[in-house]
């Protein structure tokens, strides 16, 4: 499979900027494997698909504040840094994107917080725009975590051009967050609204929930045009043995299994036995999925609309059919669908 095949024109107007009012009131494109067809549906409308023992997996990953602004020692130049994940909670040790990258060097000094605050010493470089920050503080990890996020911004991606609003804080991130540690909410989870989880528990479906915390490597510009070639950047993924063995009891019976988000169904399909089934899990995966490739452990999937030559249509077409796929991406620049982390959904049956 080549990156070309994943080429489309998408409109910049068709990009979200904004969630819907409501959560499960986003519109919902309904994609028959079986038949090719394609149904339009709001998404609440989602209970006349699942029934009796059918169960949802959810990833329960909570995304933190991870975008701050800082002042740079001595020129007062301010720098973008985004925290991607604590190396050492003892020293107050992170690893971190900064922007403008050209004028950070090992050793300076960044400020942050109206009254400087708080501190931070670069320590390394790791990569051309990544470093290591090491945060001068000497209170508690609890203190310290509350004070660097109480200065943090909802870490919305580049393409939602906007400035964060506080609402943000609530709506880029799912009602069932709850394992702190990621920089990219599940944004397939963010269509799921109480009433409606509620409604499909009457129904006697299930939730079962995983923990995937996904980096920006999900953004991440593909640069070669042979996929087979293509190396994922890891990310840590939690499956529980209790969760495991609900979802190899729904295969068992027959019934529906329906991975929420690419982020959910990269972490099952790195999981599974010799005999197809779902194993525990507690490590890092960096499994790229692209077809050729036959899925395991799910027969249903939701997902939001994704940008133009990413990992995540890659995975999305392997699972619905590169053709059907590719022409429901059509159909829906055609419709006015909304793309990306705050646009519609996508069901895969």
């Amino acid at each position: 499979m080549k990156l070309s095949k994943f080429k489309f024109t998408l409109p910049p107007h068709l990009i979200a900027q904004y969630p819907t009012k409501f959560r499960d009131e986003s519109r919902l494109m309904v994609v028959h494997r079986d038949r090719g067809r394609i149904e339009h549906k709001i998404f609440k409308d989602l209970i006349k698909y699942f029934g009796k023992g059918d169960t949802f997996i959810l990833n329960n990953t909570k995304v933190f504040p991870a975008r701050l602004y800082g002042n740079k020692e001595k020129t007062g130049a301010q720098i973008e840094v985004f925290l991607l994940r604590e190396l050492n909670p003892e020293v107050h040790l992170w690893d971190v994107l900064v922007d403008p990258a050209r004028k950070i060097r090992i050793g300076n000094k960044l400020y942050f917080g109206k009254d400087n605050s708080l501190v931070a010493e670069v320590i390394d470089n790791t990569t051309s725009r990544g470093r290591t920050l090491r945060f001068l503080y000497d209170g508690s990890r609890t203190e310290f975590k509350k004070m660097l996020f109480a200065m943090g911004n909802s870490p919305l991606p580049k393409y939602i051009t906007r400035e964060v609003e506080k609402s943000d804080l609530e709506r880029y991130q799912t009602i069932f967050a709850a394992k702190e540690g990621a920089v990219v909410a599940p944004a397939a989870g963010f269509h799921f609204s109480r009433e409606l989880m509620k409604r499909l528990e009457i129904k006697d479906c299930k939730f079962e929930f995983i923990t995937v915390h996904s980096g920006l490597g999900n953004y991440r510009e593909i640069d070669v045009e042979d996929l087979s070639k293509y190396k994922m950047d890891s990310e840590q993924i939690i499956i529980n043995e209790d969760v495991a063995d609900a979802v190899n009891n729904t295969k068992d019976n027959n019934k529906k299994v329906c991975a929420v988000g690419t982020s959910v169904m990269r972490a099952i399909e790195s999981s599974v036995s010799t005999n197809g089934y779902l194993k525990p899990y507690d490590g890092w995966t960096n499994k790229f999925i692209v077809s050729p490739y036959e899925f395991s452990i799910a027969n249903s999937m939701i997902t939001n609309f994704h940008t133009p030559l990413s990992s995540l249509l890659m995975l999305t077409a392997t699972f619905g059919g590169y053709e059907l796929i590719m022409e429901a991406y059509q159909t829906a620049i055609r419709e006015e669908y909304r793309f990306c982390a705050y646009g519609d959904a996508m069901l895969i049956i």
